[in-house]
């Protein structure tokens, strides 16, 4: 079972200037001979980790992390007063990606991306598929309609979290829970920080507490900490009131230009928060794939099954 490579520290960063205000952190790692790899966290909002870099071989592997608009060591935060999020769109982060890519000198290089990550992959290579090598996607999520109402709208993982579902409604105002995303979009950008930041945490627990097949308390902690949460909630509901700016069913319908791409999916098969029938899905529409469905686990890169096949991904396509 392959685990984690160790610990390692970038060998360069910066913040590149990307328009609009913008300025995008970044970070390079392992060889700055190996073959490229960019790798795209999650949420969108939810930033990159240290543990991040680790699911690539040092020797073998020029590891780019970057960290998306709005989030992490990127700026400005969306958890400032007032942060302007009109300009964070699926297709900014597109152009930020070819920005960031022109300003390392890298001509092409594999893209890996896990939940949101994944949505970004399959935008990205689909708008420029000439520039990715490979692509490595982790639970599959493309924004579609039905994957936002079984999350967030009550049509399905609030059957399998009945407890915790309590939580997530309270903040929301009984004449407004038609569309429960909506109401958050005026809670987390109401005048009073306290309103705000109450519905930033509630958002980012309810996630935090399906991203695992086994309860992680302390990563529940980790998505309460207030300026995290409200970076996190703000930007994801953001895409998610926005439908992402794609027609729904849009990733999935285009993929076929993705067809000389080698490509892995790997799906949780008890993944509460991007269920595997949009795994399925992608994979009906990208029969070269390899597909691995990982029978004992859920969604978060790093439980065992999905983690051994990540790294057993990026091991052989690092050849």
């Amino acid at each position: 079972m392959r685990t984690l490579y160790p610990e390692i520290d970038p060998y360069d960063s910066g913040l590149l200037d990307v328009g609009d205000g913008q300025q995008i952190y970044w970070e390079t790692c392992g060889n700055p001979r190996g073959k490229p790899v960019v790798f795209l966290h999650g949420g969108p909002g939810g930033g990159a980790s240290p543990a991040h870099r680790r699911q690539f071989d040092p020797a073998k592997y020029r590891i780019v992390v970057l960290d998306q608009r709005g989030c992490g060591r990127s700026l400005p935060h969306a958890s400032e007063h007032g942060a302007d999020l009109s300009t964070n769109t699926t297709w900014n982060l597109v152009g930020d990606l070819e920005a960031l890519r022109e300003h390392l000198g890298i001509d092409r290089w594999q893209v890996f991306g896990g939940s949101w990550g994944s949505t970004l992959a399959l935008a990205y290579a689909e708008t420029h598929p000439q520039r990715v090598t490979e692509l490595v996607l982790r639970g599959i999520f493309t924004l579609r309609r039905s994957e936002l109402d079984w999350f967030y709208e009550g049509g399905g993982a609030n059957h399998v979290l009945p407890e915790l579902w309590p939580s997530f409604v309270a903040q929301v105002p009984r004449a407004e829970r038609g569309s429960l995303i909506e109401a958050y979009s005026r809670l987390l950008n109401d005048d009073d920080p306290a309103i705000a930041g109450r519905a930033a945490v509630a958002w980012a627990t309810w996630e935090a507490s399906a991203i695992t097949l086994l309860p992680r308390p302390e990563l529940v902690a980790a998505f309460a900490d207030p300026v995290f949460a409200l970076a996190f909630a703000r930007i994801e509901n953001h895409y998610f009131v926005n439908e992402g700016w794609l027609e729904d069913g849009q990733l999935i319908a285009n993929a076929g230009v993705l067809r000389d791409i080698p490509t892995v999916i790997i799906q949780g098969r008890y993944d509460l928060c991007t269920p595997a029938v949009t795994a399925w899905h992608l994979f009906e529409a990208m029969p070269h794939a390899e597909f691995r469905i990982i029978d004992d686990a859920g969604h978060a890169f790093d439980e065992p099954g999905i983690l051994d096949a990540l790294i057993e991904a990026t091991d052989r396509f690092a050849a």
